[in-house]
């Protein structure tokens, strides 16, 4: 069987629409093109297509929907993958791009009928220390938030006075320095902070939280990890590094050293942390940006949420670590801390491997030497979930009228762009960009991207909508799909990444086809 084209109609915005019909390989067929007429929007209506998020379905009713939905995304992910193999296996050798295909009559927006027809935009560059412009200088600081514990934090811009508050939160087993090339770029901008997380990056104690001494003194650095002694210290003794934590870390960061509402940008666990933040504390949050912010975390129950089923766990993150813990901890963080296995994570979840990673890769070799890291990473991956789930935040979000935006890795192994578009579904009315190549870190590895999104988004909300979203070139296509090719220089050559945006005219199985005809045009392209 073939995908083919066989005619065009008018859809919303005016956009090319292809018409879809599988037939037999080698049989032939007539395709007739018109142009659609540019005085009517028509929608779309086919089978499957996801309601938008309603909140007085049932739970039952929805648990009901998202079943069908992911069987239906298995289905239709298994008729794409029978499609690569058969249109050009030697093209796609190695690569899942993990999107689905449907099969009839279905309507498709925002394809172009060659790929070089894609409107391209010229943006900036990043600040270039070879020639002469090496951007704003970043400062690092330490805030002493509680007893034997201090925040280290980045900041720049701090000279832009009246300029809005960006705070920038990283993912798990990073730190502030994965944003430098933000801070360096919008710090001409803004006011510009990067957090570490409390037990990540330089936020770890400064002192052994439970010693491996009975009578209290702390064990020299190197001798032993910290954290596997008998009992805490005062100071430690309700210390568990979990969501809560982090969401009262950036409370108190924002309210004693920023000082005024922030706009939020997180990356993977700093997107759910940024969410969780925001829905707790809206007074003091002006908007959230997540790149690929994961969706989930942690595995035992909140004791807020589940007062009595937590009191049966043996172990849920507190220091000293117990000792079976101790000996697990020992096993895998050795495996995981290996400078082997860091070279092949960061391998995983940068779609563009020339993208340089080597000061990326020595700042998480550092942390790993603390002789806290270890317990430290035990406690965050037995800590209880926070007490609000990824989708309950996503929901005061909404209700509080919190604006969002999304910006998502399209390569991303770990927060496939699915997450991301059911995050869409739930929140219709925000704004979706999907990059492409890119994966898990796209702050990282496209930054030239996401930093002009960022000015635009942040743009369009300091002037109350007089200014249009990024990409976006006349008002009405704010509820359209647009695919547009960002330009730059680079390192002295020309690079072109890919970004769709999704307006509030959203449907998920439009964006899924449409991204199975780009990706079959793309293999077109390249077979000329």
């Amino acid at each position: 069987m073939e995908l083919v084209a066989l005619s065009h109609s008018s859809m919303s915005c005016h956009y090319p629409v292809a018409r879809l019909q599988w037939r037999p390989l080698g049989s032939s067929s007539n395709s007739k093109q018109s142009k659609p007429p540019s005085s009517r929007k028509a929608g779309i209506c086919c089978a499957g297509t996801n309601p938008p998020w309603n909140p007085r379905v049932s739970s039952q009713e929805s648990k009901r929907l998202e079943n069908l939905y992911q069987r239906e995304g298995r289905r239709l992910l298994c008729l794409l993958e029978g499609l690569r193999n058969r249109a050009a296996p030697e093209a796609v050798s190695g690569k899942s791009d993990n999107y689905y295909a449907v099969s009839g009559d279905v309507g498709l927006a925002s394809i172009p009928e060659k790929v070089d027809e894609v409107a391209k935009v010229l943006i900036p560059s990043l600040p270039d220390d070879s020639n002469g412009n090496p951007g704003s200088p970043v400062s690092s600081c330490f805030w002493e938030w509680r007893p034997k514990i201090s925040v280290h934090y980045e900041k720049s811009g701090s000279q832009n006075v009246d300029t809005p508050a960006v705070l920038f939160l990283p993912g798990f087993g990073v730190g502030s320095f994965h944003f430098e090339k933000q801070l360096k770029d919008l710090g001409r901008d803004y006011r510009v902070w990067a957090l570490d997380f409390v037990g990540q990056g330089k936020s770890l104690p400064s002192e052994d939280p439970a010693p491996v001494d009975k009578n209290g003194r702390h064990s020299q650095e190197g001798d032993v990890l910290w954290g596997f002694g008998e009992e805490p210290e005062p100071w430690a003794r309700e210390l568990v590094y979990s969501m809560d934590l982090w969401r009262d870390q950036v409370q108190h960061f924002v309210e004693q050293v920023i000082g005024e509402p922030v706009y939020l940008v997180g990356n993977s666990l700093g997107g759910f942390v940024s969410l969780y933040f925001a829905a707790s504390c809206p007074h003091l949050v002006k908007g959230v940006t997540l790149l690929n912010a994961t969706p989930f975390w942690g595995f035992l129950p909140n004791p807020v949420r589940s007062p009595r089923l937590s009191k049966f766990l043996p172990w849920a993150g507190t220091f000293p670590l117990p000792s079976n813990v101790r000996r697990l901890t020992e096993l895998v963080w050795q495996k995981i801390s290996d400078p082997n296995s860091i070279q092949e994570i960061l391998k995983q979840v940068y779609a563009d491997h020339s993208t340089k990673v080597d000061r990326v890769f020595s700042r998480i070799v550092e942390i790993t030497q603390h002789p806290a890291a270890a317990a430290s990473f035990a406690s965050i991956m037995f800590a209880p979930r926070g007490e609000l789930s990824f989708q309950e935040a996503l929901s005061r979000c909404q209700l509080q009228g919190i604006p969002i935006c999304l910006m998502y890795g399209r390569e991303d192994p770990w927060v496939r762009p699915i997450w991301g578009l059911k995050v869409k579904r739930q929140l219709p009315e925000v704004p979706y960009y999907e990059i492409s190549p890119a994966g898990h870190c796209p702050h990282d590895e496209v930054p030239e991207v996401i930093n002009f999104l960022l000015r635009g988004w942040i743009k369009n909300l300091e002037s109350q909508g007089s200014a249009l979203l990024p990409l976006m070139e006349e008002p009405e296509y704010e509820q359209c799909e647009i695919l547009k090719d960002l330009e730059y220089v680079k390192e002295g050559f020309q690079k072109s990444i890919r970004v769709q945006f999704m307006g509030s005219n959203f449907s998920l199985w439009r964006m899924i086809v449409s991204s199975l005809m780009l990706h079959i045009a793309s293999l077109q392209t390249t077979s000329r």
